[in-house]
């Protein structure tokens, strides 16, 4: 049997939906990012890309290695390992009796997984100390949707920046995200009617969902910190 490979992907929208962009990376036998690629998707959502992404994981590696594959969004681990027989089974169609979102995407990956030792891990994004290939993937899926251009090991590409919101203090990497009291406090209220519960970032910061949101963006009280609006409530999309 081939050996066993450590991967993980990520996908990134600025704006959700907005400039997206994908990645995926493989660790050498120490555990350390080697091969690697990201991709730009145009205009696109965050599921979209983070869909995306496993996609083209997949689709890079022979379908006899078997694999781990990390990631931060538990809505594409869900989708393809918790609801996704359910989908199926349901003419593709949610518990709601909607049409499921992304079919295409989903389908594609259903296809893949046929027959391979696969085993998903959900990994926290943007964790002091965090999973570093799910740092790798994210930082360059950010960047792919930020420069909308192909990177990757094989191009000769450089390793992608660090993501704008993770800072360093005292020398330790700290996340800006929602975790971060001091670093998410809003700066002002808008002034829009009924808007009193919404306000705009002081600092960039992390949500719920996993997306970044930068300072000035309009963010809303979540149970477990703050983030985007539409996140104030995680939708459920089980089976």
């Amino acid at each position: 049997m081939a050996e066993r490979v450590i991967a993980a992907c990520d996908g990134a929208s600025k704006g959700n939906p907005g400039p997206a962009g994908w990645a995926w990376v493989i660790a050498d036998s120490a555990g350390v990012p080697e091969h690697w690629e990201a991709g730009a998707l145009g205009t696109a959502t965050n599921n979209v890309a983070e869909l995306t992404a496993l996609e083209r994981l997949l689709a890079s590696v022979d379908a006899a290695t078997p694999m781990e594959i990390r990631m931060d969004s538990q809505y594409a681990m869900k989708a393809v390992t918790t609801w996704l027989p359910g989908w199926k089974r349901k003419g593709w169609k949610t518990a709601a009796g909607k049409p499921v979102a992304n079919q295409e995407l989903v389908a594609r990956i259903d296809e893949l997984l046929q027959g391979r030792s696969v085993e998903f891990r959900y990994v926290p994004a943007h964790q002091v100390d965090g999973d570093r290939l799910n740092d790798f993937a994210d930082r360059a899926a950010s960047q792919a949707a930020i420069v909308q251009e192909t990177a990757g090991s094989e191009h000769g590409s450089p390793q992608p920046p660090p993501a704008p919101d993770v800072v360093r203090q005292g020398g330790a990497r700290k996340s800006s995200g929602s975790g971060a009291k001091d670093d998410t406090a809003p700066a002002k209220k808008r002034t829009s009617p009924g808007s009193s519960r919404t306000l705009n970032a002081k600092f960039p910061g992390r949500c719920r969902c996993g997306r970044s949101y930068g300072a000035g963006e309009s963010i809303a009280k979540n149970p477990d910190g703050w983030g985007h609006p539409e996140c104030r409530v995680l939708q459920d999309e089980r089976a």
